[in-house]
């Protein structure tokens, strides 16, 4: 299935006051309508600006799809009881990692040292509070457990407030690319890696 652009769009001046979060990889028991709504609401941005992101419109089926193409990780607030308990309401965001797809992959994403993350969002309200942090921080270190150096992603090249936060977050533009199923250009940008930065 298809590789979105990664999207963590900047909605509220300022830095927000950083939740407790918990990253733990997608469980088959957690639902997935959630997860749908909590992406639509974080490509909502980019839509209204005239971009139209496979995440932003895709059904429940589409994404359980693509959560089960890779390793999708999600953040939730700490809660006692079972670990799907409550799920609607402690989701915070979600990453998918190493997505495997059936268009074509840029030449960068099919180096060995490199790997990739996609359906990247988190809920509106808490952007800017360290969720995102975390959820990268996590696919940084599982980028650097399978030996790879580089952690890199495609975003949509018209929104240049996420490019600017990626490059704050040590990205660089590495190529451009078009997906089939998007209506901009994308740019694939890339981060380089040491074992320090694992679980930074």
């Amino acid at each position: 299935m298809a590789t979105p652009d990664t999207n963590q769009p900047q909605a509220a001046p300022g830095r927000q006051p950083t939740p407790p979060v918990e990253v733990r990889a997608l469980l088959a028991t957690d639902p997935i309508a959630p997860i749908t709504e909590l992406l639509h609401r974080a490509y909502a941005s980019q839509r209204e600006r005239g971009m139209d992101p496979l995440a932003g419109r895709q059904s429940v089926e589409i994404t359980r799809q693509r959560c089960y193409r890779g390793q999708t990780f999600v953040a939730l607030t700490p809660a006692a009881g079972p670990p799907s308990s409550g799920f609607a309401k402690r989701l915070l965001g979600v990453i998918l990692f190493q997505e495997r797809e059936d268009a074509a992959f840029p030449p960068w994403f099919l180096r060995k040292d490199v790997t990739h993350f996609s359906q990247f969002a988190v809920e509106p309200g808490l952007q800017r509070s360290g969720v995102g942090v975390a959820l990268l921080a996590r696919v940084e270190s599982e980028t650097l457990a399978m030996g790879a150096t580089e952690l890199s992603l495609s975003m949509a090249e018209p929104d240049v407030s996420l490019r600017e936060y990626y490059e704050r977050r040590g990205y660089r533009v590495v190529q451009s690319w078009h997906w089939p199923y998007t209506n901009y250009q994308s740019l694939i940008m890339s981060k380089s890696l040491t074992p320090s930065q694992g679980g930074e």
